[in-house]
């Protein structure tokens, strides 16, 4: 992990790649690394209402795994569960540092969010196609 000051956002990428229907089932691992790509910036940025910078942690699952870190973006491959990786992570970060995590899964936002970490929606990272991502 970069930054031990750094607010930790973990990001659930099945859940924010399946957020918009653009054809991801046919390539996850593809969606999965296009995702990661458009995080890249968020990491010095920040995410709308807060500021960056930002350590982003992607857990991916399934076909996803494999995918590699770039700078700015960690990959976590999840052995089984992503969710329990998210809630691990969360569990870790949360106290220590501050943690939100990116996800609409409402059963996984009531796990994390008992570790204290603060939950926002994939919109957040990836807008709507019809809109640009907020600067």
């Amino acid at each position: 992990m970069s930054d031990d000051a750094a607010v930790m956002v973990i990001v659930d990428a099945a859940n924010v790649v399946g957020s918009v229907p653009d054809g991801w089932w046919r390539d996850r691992r593809g969606a999965a690394e296009r995702l990661r790509d458009s995080l890249v910036p968020y990491a010095a940025e920040g995410l709308p209402g807060l500021p960056g910078p930002v350590e982003i942690v992607l857990v991916v699952e399934g076909a996803a795994r494999g995918v590699g870190s770039v700078p700015g973006v960690e990959i976590a491959a999840a052995p089984g569960s992503g969710d329990d990786l998210i809630a691990e992570l969360a569990s870790a970060a949360a106290p220590e540092r501050g943690c939100v995590v990116v996800t609409a899964d409402r059963g996984l936002r009531q796990r994390v969010e008992a570790y204290g970490a603060r939950c926002v929606g994939p919109r957040t990272v990836r807008p709507a196609p019809d809109q640009e991502r907020p600067s």
